[in-house]
């Protein structure tokens, strides 16, 4: 018999440290995330989720350790280097982030100005007809390809998030980054977007990571589940192993 492929690794974090002057957000932090999985990331406010997404991504730097992302050491890497890996992730973050007075179509569009910076991609307008394509797909798959023209400000909270969802996938990213994504949501309209937002990650084999007050979530959408309890990492372990209480000793 032939052996297995090992897993690919696309995230991994080595004894990650960050702080804010004398503040401390979080110590010692290890982990790895593999192609294709997904991750909820849990925790009480100020334990220091959104941070670590940050500091994942490379938008800010960690005081000590070390973040490899799709193989680039990304606290180490030039600045153009960064830029180029950070386009090869999407992110969906608790404030949808829109242009109000843009269409819809042109605000999905500038999700490609990673992979594409330049004037030509902040409008629907200017950006090339491929790039035009790519975001009504994209609209296409959150069900908003008949609202590509209406203006950003026009639109529901749900139908907002969905634009941004869009936005994040049009690159057609390998990572998926989603900090608190339903916060801004009524129950129903966070329940509908979560599993919009699973469903296109499984669709594309996207390894997928999110921050969730909502333990429902957390044990329904997430493979495995990492949790943050006084500056460290004291939680990491299969979804399918845990239940709600487990989780609720997470915020005591």
């Amino acid at each position: 018999m032939r052996d297995l492929a090992p897993p690919c690794i696309d995230v991994e974090a080595h004894q990650l440290s960050k702080r804010f002057g004398s503040n401390e957000i979080f110590s010692d932090v290890s982990f790895r995330l593999l192609r294709g999985e997904a991750v909820a990331l849990v925790g009480a406010n100020g334990t220091g989720k959104s941070t670590l997404l940050r500091c994942m991504m490379g938008l800010i730097p960690a005081a000590s350790g070390k973040v490899v992302v799709l193989g680039q050491d990304a606290s180490s890497t030039s600045s153009r280097e960064l830029r180029a890996l950070r386009a090869r992730m999407g992110l969906v973050s608790q404030k949808h982030n829109l242009v109000p007075r843009l269409s819809v179509l042109s605000n999905v569009i500038q999700g490609l100005l990673g992979r594409h910076p330049g004037i030509r991609h902040w409008s629907h307008r200017s950006a090339p007809a491929a790039s035009r394509e790519a975001a009504m797909e994209a609209l296409g798959k959150v069900g908003l390809a008949e609202f590509a023209l209406r203006r950003a400000d026009r639109l529901s909270g749900g139908q907002s998030q969905r634009v941004a969802i869009a936005r994040a996938i049009v690159g057609k990213p390998e990572i998926l980054i989603a900090d608190e994504p339903c916060a801004s949501l009524d129950p129903a309209a966070g329940e509908d977007i979560m599993k919009l937002f699973f469903d296109l990650a499984r669709q594309d084999g996207v390894t997928v990571v999110f921050t969730s007050h909502h333990i429902d979530h957390a044990l329904r959408y997430g493979d495995r589940i990492l949790g943050l309890v006084d500056h460290r990492l004291k939680l990491d372990a299969r979804a399918s192993e845990l239940n709600a209480a487990d989780l609720r000793g997470l915020y005591d």
